[in-house]
């Protein structure tokens, strides 16, 4: 298996930036910070990966 988290155990994602078409719309509470994007991976992707994520 290879590892695939950064050295501090963060989790990269590689997907689409739709932080401007979705940014406007989260949930009452929630915001994004001015370092942080909203990003969107296929359904696919994520059930495809489950299985290398601890803990889930």
């Amino acid at each position: 298996m290879i590892d695939r988290h950064c050295e501090d155990g963060d989790i990269a994602v590689i997907g689409r930036d739709l932080t401007a078409s979705l940014g406007t719309r989260l949930p009452y509470g929630v915001s994004i910070g001015l370092d942080e994007r909203l990003v969107v991976i296929p359904r696919s992707m994520l059930i495809a990966a489950k299985r290398d994520i601890p803990g889930v």
